[in-house]
């Protein structure tokens, strides 16, 4: 069992990471007319631009590069411009944990000293990366650890993928300079999911252009249907996200009534329960996604009756769904409990019975605090009192 007094401290600077440099400007997080735009700035000739955007972004998200000095069909004279002008700059590693079950957390820092947490979910040949959209969260969800920690801010484009890029150097999963993404085998790195700290909805152009960046067939090229977008029901974006992303849709659901979710997902006070599910009856023929998945914490006696399974599944009819069952992954101070696995097991029958794929997620990591709602990151981790949470939560 990991030893979760103190974090394990591990190298994972597999390929030299260089820190932002005063005065240069950081070209990780630029989308490709973003990078077009500053290297006409330092002069680049407007006819070589399309070719210099090209050959840059795969160097930096197809190989992984991180010296502009290194990348050899540039002339040295460009390369040197290049290198007095911009820097290639990923959030720090402040930590890495590693669950008896393989699972890898990592702390990372970003600009202001501001720490996150990323989440690698090792499967056979393939693998899940559950990455972050703010620091802290707004939402206040009265189940989730990170919910506990306030908002701080959002971040960048550069520091969303830079997180994908971060995981991708511990994984030793660049390719070799002049050979394609696929060519080394299965991606252990093959999912992201923007299911750890924050709201996604709330940060969307960044998490927009991080996303664009990870899609983009000449570098980290994942499919829009390898990317899962997690949101507590940000009604006004999820159009768009179908529109300007086109990945596939999760939403934080964990709940059959306004009452039960205004309490546990206090978003739902401003679009309740029915204003939610309008708006995702439209997502899979905007983004022509296969079904979007309903996310379903089990909360001992708050959420987990047979009756909520019958309600659920009446609520969603007409939506292409599957619904993620997640057994509660308890935290300090956490004012709730785990459903009894007999009890998880009879709603799941419920809704499969009714036509709808009803997965129970096992939990991974609870052991280094990587399960889904635990994440917290360390600098922020002042505890609230179990009275103080249940207060919050109007369960008081």
């Amino acid at each position: 069992m990991t030893d979760n007094s103190a974090p394990i401290t591990q190298d994972v600077h597999t390929i030299p990471r260089k820190l932002p440099e005063e005065g240069k400007r950081n070209i990780v997080g630029l989308t490709r007319e973003g990078l077009k735009q500053a290297l006409a700035e330092i002069g680049t000739p407007e006819k070589q631009l399309r070719m210099r955007v090209g050959q840059i972004w795969q160097w930096v998200y197809q190989w992984g590069v991180r010296d502009f000095h290194a990348m050899t069909n540039l002339s040295k004279a460009y390369r040197e411009q290049l290198d007095a002008a911009f820097t290639i700059a990923l959030p720090e590693v402040v930590s890495k944990q590693v669950s008896d079950d393989g699972t890898r957390k990592y702390l990372v820092r970003i600009a202001g000293g501001h720490e996150v947490e990323i989440v690698y979910i090792p499967e056979e040949s393939r693998g899940t990366l559950c990455i972050s959209s703010q620091v802290g969260c707004t939402l206040t969800c009265s189940f989730c650890h990170t919910g506990t920690q306030k908002l701080v801010r959002n971040l960048t484009a550069g520091e969303i993928i830079g997180q994908v890029m971060v995981a991708r150097d511990d994984l030793g999963e660049w390719p070799e300079p002049g050979m394609g993404t696929g060519e080394n085998g299965p991606r252990l790195l093959s999912n992201i999911v923007l299911m750890g700290m924050g709201e996604p909805l709330y940060n969307f152009d960044n998490v927009r252009d991080a996303m664009k960046i990870a899609m983009d067939g000449e570098g980290i090229a994942l499919s829009r249907r390898r990317i899962t977008l997690s949101t507590s029901g940000v009604v006004p974006e999820i159009a768009k996200t179908a529109e300007e992303i086109g990945c596939l849709l999760a939403v934080s659901f964990h709940a059959t009534t306004d009452e039960v979710r205004d309490k546990l997902v206090p978003i739902n006070k401003r679009w309740n329960i029915e204003t939610l599910l309008d708006a995702l009856r439209e997502y899979p023929k905007l983004s022509n996604s296969e079904r979007i998945t309903f996310e379903y914490v089990m909360l001992k006696g708050v959420n987990d009756s047979e009756e909520d399974a019958r309600r659920l599944v009446k609520l969603i009819s007409g939506i292409p769904a599957k619904i993620n069952l997640i057994p509660f992954n308890e935290w300090p101070g956490a004012p709730y409990e785990r459903s009894d696995w007999e009890q998880i097991e009879r709603f799941a029958d419920i809704v499969y019975k009714a036509g709808y794929a009803s997965p129970i997620r096992t939990p991974r990591g609870e052991d280094i605090m990587a399960a889904c709602g635990q994440l917290k990151s360390a600098s922020e981790r002042a505890r609230k009192s179990r009275r103080q949470i249940e207060a919050e939560a109007g369960i008081g």
